[in-house]
């Protein structure tokens, strides 16, 4: 063997050796690196984890403080002497309601009035700095002597200047001069974008009691009160409780606008007032300062809504909906256009059958009398003209109506 060989040898075996060390080398590399990502990931995520708790214990710092906040504000309103009812309520609901009446209060009156028939009291609010209170109609009618009473206890005699019984709705005016700062006016909302369920507030003065506020949400939209020979439509339904003596107080969104005037209840009832729109208020006070009155557009018919029977009894189309026209007022409007009443002898429930079936009133669809009056008294005054669209003897006609003034 010889020396050729024995060093040959020994050199292969050296270098597989040194590529065995050079692999457990990398591997240890590979090892200690994927080691050390995985370690960096740990210690990033107990950074992210450290940084949300940070977030999270700060969030609910503000939430302690705010809530810290509520309650010294509450306590100090309840040393003040405010009575809080708490049932069902949130602390954050209780200051609102508390601020809302705190702003408010000083806008409303308590209104005393004598009569040929005796003494009687309601309510009414500031509208304007120069001493003009909305209140009821059905609060002053026939009042001899009208006195305004303010929250500071200070008390002026008031007169009519302005008064609408088909919208249950005056306008008073103080009678002499009033101290600078004691006249706060209300702020007037909105009624058309009223919903029901939106919490309402109801200040006045029910059975004498001044200075009482009740809470409750809207019931219900476009209802209608009696006022004599016709309806006040577009009325306000609502659970706040209204009594006797409320009647002229207003009806207060959260915001603190008034979006009502309460107005009456149903007798022997709970929970069901009902209030005038401020829409409605608004509409009128420009009249009532004026000339004292308020015109309402007429078109001298009785009505009914078109119901199924009708529909049957007089071969209408199926789909047909709208006011079957009963009776037209001689020299009235309608009779005056040529629109025609009950011509059969055909009855129903004691309505006379066979007149005009208005469909349309200036190319809008009336599904009902109820919304063709809510049309005609919110859009229309006298000398207005209003075009219907009548189904008469099956077929489609067009008529041309100049509105009268409601006698």
């Amino acid at each position: 063997m010889s020396d050729d060989w024995f060093f040959g040898r020994s050199y292969k075996k050296t270098s597989r050796i040194n590529l065995l060390v050079v692999f457990l080398i990398v591997l240890n590399v590979i090892v200690l690196g994927y080691s050390s990502l995985i370690l960096e990931k740990a210690n990033q995520k107990l950074e992210d984890n450290e940084t949300s708790l940070i977030f999270s214990i700060e969030g609910l710092r503000v939430e302690l403080n705010e809530a810290k906040r509520e309650l010294l504000e509450l306590k100090n309103l309840v040393e003040d002497g405010v009575v809080i009812d708490i049932d069902n309520i949130t602390i954050g609901d209780q200051i609102n309601l508390i601020k809302l009446y705190n702003q408010t209060i000083e806008s409303v009156v308590l209104i005393s009035v004598n009569t040929p028939l005796g003494r009687g009291t309601g309510s009414g609010f500031i509208y304007d700095p120069y001493g003009r209170i909305i209140t009821n109609n059905h609060v002053v009618e026939d009042a001899t002597k009208i006195t305004v009473t303010f929250l500071d206890g200070t008390i002026l005699n008031a007169k009519v200047i302005g008064q609408d019984n088909y919208s249950d709705l005056a306008i008073l005016e103080l009678e002499s001069g009033f101290p600078n700062g004691l006249l706060k006016p209300v702020i007037m909302g909105n009624s058309s974008e009223l919903q029901v369920g939106q919490t309402v507030v109801a200040i006045g003065n029910p059975f004498g009691l001044a200075h009482t506020m009740t809470s409750g949400i809207i019931s219900a939209l476009g209802r209608e009160l009696t006022a004599g020979n016709y309806a006040i439509v577009d009325i306000i339904q609502t659970d706040a409780a209204i009594n006797p003596g409320n009647s002229g107080g207003p009806l207060v969104n959260l915001m603190g606008e008034v979006i009502g005037m309460n107005t009456a209840i149903i007798s022997e009832s709970t929970g069901v007032g009902f209030a005038v729109p401020s829409n409605t208020i608004l509409r009128e006070i420009p009249s009532l300062l004026a000339i004292g009155t308020y015109e309402h557009a007429y078109i001298g018919i009785t009505g009914v809504d078109v119901t199924p029977s009708i529909v049957s009894e007089m071969s209408l189309p199926s789909d047909t909906k709208g006011t079957l026209v009963v009776s037209v007022i001689k020299n009235g409007p309608s009779d005056n256009a040529g629109i025609k009443g009950g011509t059969t002898n055909k009855v129903i429930d004691g309505i006379n059958l066979g007149g005009d079936i208005i469909l349309a009133a200036d190319g809008i669809k009336m599904k009902s009398f109820y919304d063709l009056r809510v049309y005609i008294e919110r859009t229309k005054t006298p000398e207005k003209i209003i075009e219907f669209t009548l189904l008469r003897n099956n077929s489609t006609i067009n008529v041309t109506v100049i509105l009268g003034k409601r006698p």
